[in-house]
């Protein structure tokens, strides 16, 4: 059966990003989202570029039963998956008492529940074909956000699991990767309630195009790194978070969330 790398969020963004940069290194693509003419514009282009049009499955991830579909799709067209790339996900800013509590829980289900069962999935294929698992996290997964305190936690759990993956299926030939990128300019921020732009001069520091993330990442994760942080900038502003103490860091946080969150 022929392989192919699944990339989950790849209508836009990051995954959008990500799409374009596997295909780019010869490797054939299945894209899932819920929004398909943004994935069939994206498959369009690729294949624009002489290269084979990826399948584009319009699929909403916080089904139960998504994964499922997504397997007898493959199996239908005598298609395995050789990689998985999860994007999909979400944030919501605010406090969490304050928040909608369904639309944390959908939050959990795509950013927690979703991956780890595509994370699981396919294990047997990615051991027969050497692939790998390219978990998009957050540099929001190292530290406690309050202002995020759900968006930040989940993260924590993608970090936490990839890692635990990475070392538990290294034995069977598959890399597993964390990809942590910081700020990045994309629909991300207006869903998660967050203004758009009027970053300060630290934040803009920070602060990558989805481009040059996906190629930070694609190149950490052929390369079998278990964790990759996107920029010079988040790496050193990882380096003093971890050097401070929670009581000190957790009000400077909910500080920049207030100032961060639309409307507050």
């Amino acid at each position: 059966m022929k392989p192919i790398t699944l990339i989950t969020g790849a209508s836009i963004g990051i995954g959008a990003e990500l799409a374009r940069v596997f295909a780019a290194h010869g490797h054939e693509l299945v894209l899932v989202a819920r929004r398909e003419s943004l994935l069939a514009g994206l498959a369009d282009e690729i294949a624009a570029g002489d290269r084979t049009r990826p399948l584009v499955l319009p699929i909403d991830l916080t089904q139960r039963d998504a994964v499922a579909q997504i397997a007898v799709a493959l199996a239908s067209r005598g298609l395995e998956v050789g990689n998985v790339v999860n994007n999909a996900g979400f944030g919501l800013a605010g406090w969490a008492a304050g928040l909608d509590r369904n639309e944390q829980l959908a939050m959990i289900d795509l950013n927690i529940r979703a991956l780890t069962e595509l994370s699981l999935a396919f294990v047997e294929s990615l051991a027969r074909h050497r692939g790998g698992i390219l978990n998009v996290a957050s540099v929001a997964g190292f530290v406690p956000g309050p202002g995020m305190a759900v968006y930040y936690a989940s993260k924590a759990y993608v970090l936490s699991f990839s890692e635990a993956l990475h070392c538990e299926l290294s034995s069977r030939g598959i890399r597993v990767t964390a990809l942590c990128p910081g700020p990045v300019p994309t629909e991300f921020q207006a869903r998660a309630g967050l203004r758009l732009g009027g970053a300060g001069a630290a934040e803009r520091l920070l602060t990558l195009s989805a481009e040059r993330v996906a190629q930070i990442g694609y190149a950490g994760f052929m390369r079998g790194q278990r964790v990759v942080i996107a920029g010079i900038g988040n790496k050193a502003a990882l380096l003093v978070m971890r050097l401070m103490p929670h009581a000190l860091l957790l009000p400077i946080i909910a500080r920049r969330m207030r100032e961060a969150h639309r409307g507050s």
